[in-house]
């Protein structure tokens, strides 16, 4: 079973940086059980880029964002950038 970093940089995406929305969106059905409210808020307080007028969020940040919705918790300090 591949860990949850390794879904994410193993996850194809347009841009090298990260992620754009349409990419979020296919990788979350890989995740069924996900709190998406607690996801959500993971991404709320995040650093990003624009690539081609979109937004691209950083591998990083999905997967803390993933980790804090697969646990159901809050984000904690040591996990902010």
């Amino acid at each position: 079973m591949m860990t949850v970093k390794e879904k994410v940089y193993e996850f194809k995406t347009k841009n090298k940086e990260g992620f754009v929305q349409s990419e979020i969106d296919a990788l979350l059905k890989e995740f069924a059980n996900i709190n998406f409210d607690k996801f959500k808020l993971a991404l709320s307080r995040i650093t990003c880029m624009m690539i081609n007028d979109e937004i691209v969020i950083y591998h990083t940040d999905i997967i803390n964002a993933l980790n804090c919705g697969i646990d159901n918790r809050l984000m904690d300090e040591s996990e902010w950038d």
